[in-house]
């Protein structure tokens, strides 16, 4: 019976390389959004911790709190998510075009609105609009009549 021997050098200086790639992509994520999560009024910290930095998302879009929830079920937290995105893209500005990029590209995307020249410009990308959406949709409940 013959025995193989493999060169395990080759391969795992590819393994070594493909991983502090991601690392790097990972850290340009992390930075970009950080800078997002700040130019948005939101600790920059919070795009770290899990969970809460999609609740934070949902702020910065101005959805409610409980879409967090819609994103944990399988199949419609794909529909939530990309919605969710394309809402935070029109709130800096950008169209959905823009929130293309941040699906397929999301690390290059997330760069140029973090450290580019985007503004944040409230929910919806329109404060009037916004408002009025809240006025309108608003759950009163000291009003006991």
């Amino acid at each position: 019976m013959e025995e193989y021997q493999y060169q395990t050098e080759l391969s795992s200086g590819a393994i070594t390389g493909i991983l502090i790639f991601c690392l790097i992509l990972f850290l340009i994520s992390i930075a970009s959004q950080w800078k997002v999560f700040e130019k948005a009024g939101q600790p920059g910290w919070a795009c770290i911790i899990p969970i809460y930095n999609v609740y934070i998302m949902t702020k910065i879009a101005g959805k409610p709190g409980w879409w967090v929830l819609m994103l944990i079920i399988p199949f419609v937290n794909i529909i939530f998510a990309i919605w969710l995105i394309n809402m935070i893209s029109k709130s800096f500005g950008k169209t959905e075009g823009f929130t293309v990029g941040l699906v397929l590209l999301g690390f290059i995307f997330w760069a140029i609105l973090g450290f580019g020249s985007a503004k944040y410009q409230g929910p919806y990308g329109d404060p009037v609009a916004f408002k009025a959406y809240q006025d309108q949709h608003q759950f009163d409940f000291e009003n006991k009549s």
